[in-house]
C-alpha cells in the first residue's frame, strides 16, 4: 500500500490498510461544563475511540455583530447570544484540564478551530491534527493558517460543491490532509447521506485518505461507510440525547458508541484483502460435504508433470 495515502495522527496512522480512526465529536455537547467534558472523554475512551474532538471559537470573531445583543433562553436563564457563546466556550484552563484527562485515559483530543485566533490558541497544545468543519471549508484565511501548522488536517466536505472542495484541497495541499464525506443537517436523513460519495472522493483524490463524518441518527449507515472504505469515522457523542443543545439529537449515547466501535472493528476484520482463497478452516467441511472433488488447486496446476 502506497505510504502517500497514509496520514499521521499522533502515535497512530490513518489510511487504507490501517484500523479505522474513530473520533467521538464532543463539540459543545459539554454545554460549557468541564465535568461533562470529562464524562464524555471517559465514554469515548471506554468505547475504544482513538480520539475526542471539540470546537474552538473566538466568539467576537465567529458571531455576526448584529446577533450579539439578541436575547435567547438558555439553561442558565435568558442572556444575549454573545454571552451564551462565551458561556459554552472553554478557555486555556479548561483545555489544560482536558489535555491532562485525555492523557490519563490514553485517548487523543483535537478540535475544529473556527477562526485564526482559535488556531493560534490550539497550537499551544501538541495535537494529532486539526479539523476543518464543513462550515469553514470556504475560509481560505483559516485554511492557510491551518496548513502553516504542519499538522495533519481533517477536512469535512458537507454543504460543499465539488468545485469548492477542489479549491480547499488546493489551498491546503493534498500531502497532509484527510477528506471526510459529510451531510450537514442535524440529524441528517438517510436518503440524503449519499454514502457512495465516499467512493467518488476516493476516485477523485487517489492519494488522500477518505473518511466519514456522520450526523444521522442510528448506527447502520456509519457502519456502511466503513464497509465502503472510510478510513476515519467521526460521530457526535452525548451523555443523553435529551440534553439541551442543537447537536444532542444527532449524537450517539454511551451504549450506542460502545456498539459502534465494536461493530467497526468487526467490519474491519471481515473485509479481508479481496483475494479468494480456501481457508484451512474450510478443509474439514470440504471433506465432509463436497461429493465431487472438482478441479485441482492452482498450486497443483503449476507443478510440472512427472516424466
Amino acid at each position: 500500500m502506497s505510504s502517500t495515502r497514509l496520514r499521521t495522527l499522533g502515535a497512530k496512522t490513518a489510511g487504507p490498510g490501517q484500523p479505522v480512526y474513530v473520533t467521538g465529536e464532543i463539540g459543545i455537547n459539554h454545554n460549557g461544563d468541564l465535568e461533562n467534558a470529562f464524562k464524555l472523554i471517559d465514554v469515548a475512551a471506554d468505547a475504544g475511540c482513538d480520539a475526542v474532538k471539540f470546537q474552538k471559537r473566538t466568539p467576537e470573531i465567529c458571531t455576526p455583530r448584529d446577533q450579539w445583543d439578541i436575547e435567547r433562553d438558555t439553561p442558565w436563564g435568558r442572556m444575549t447570544y454573545i454571552d451564551y457563546r462565551h458561556r459554552v466556550e472553554f478557555g486555556e484552563y479548561e483545555y489544560r484540564k482536558i489535555d491532562e484527562h485525555c492523557k490519563k485515559r490514553g485517548i487523543d483530543w483535537f478540535a475544529s478551530p473556527w477562526d485564526t485566533d482559535a488556531v493560534a490558541f490550539l497550537e499551544k497544545f501538541d495535537l494529532p491534527a486539526h479539523k476543518v468543519a464543513s462550515a469553514s471549508l470556504t475560509d481560505d484565511e483559516l485554511l492557510r493558517a491551518l496548513r502553516a501548522t504542519g499538522r495533519t488536517i481533517i477536512l469535512s466536505t458537507g454543504m460543499s460543491t465539488p468545485k469548492q472542495i477542489r479549491h480547499a484541497v488546493e489551498v491546503l495541499g493534498s500531502d497532509n490532509i484527510l477528506l471526510c464525506h459529510a451531510t450537514s443537517t442535524y440529524p441528517a436523513k438517510a436518503e440524503e447521506l449519499n454514502l457512495r460519495v465516499i467512493n467518488t472522493l476516493q476516485a477523485e483524490y487517489p492519494n488522500v485518505p477518505i473518511g466519514y463524518s456522520g450526523h444521522e441518527t442510528g448506527l447502520q449507515t456509519t457502519l456502511a461507510a466503513v464497509a465502503l472504505g472510510a478510513t476515519f469515522v467521526e460521530r457526535h457523542i452525548t451523555l443523553d440525547r435529551a440534553m439541551w443543545g442543537s447537536d444532542q439529537a444527532a449524537s450517539v449515547e454511551p451504549q450506542g458508541l460502545q456498539r459502534l466501535v465494536r461493530d467497526i472493528r468487526t467490519i474491519e476484520d471481515s473485509l479481508g484483502d479481496g483475494v479468494k482463497k480456501v481457508y484451512e478452516s474450510e478443509l474439514g467441511p470440504m471433506k465432509k460435504l463436497r461429493r465431487v472433488a472438482g478441479v485441482i488447486a492452482e498450486s497443483e496446476e503449476r507443478e510440472p508433470a512427472a516424466v
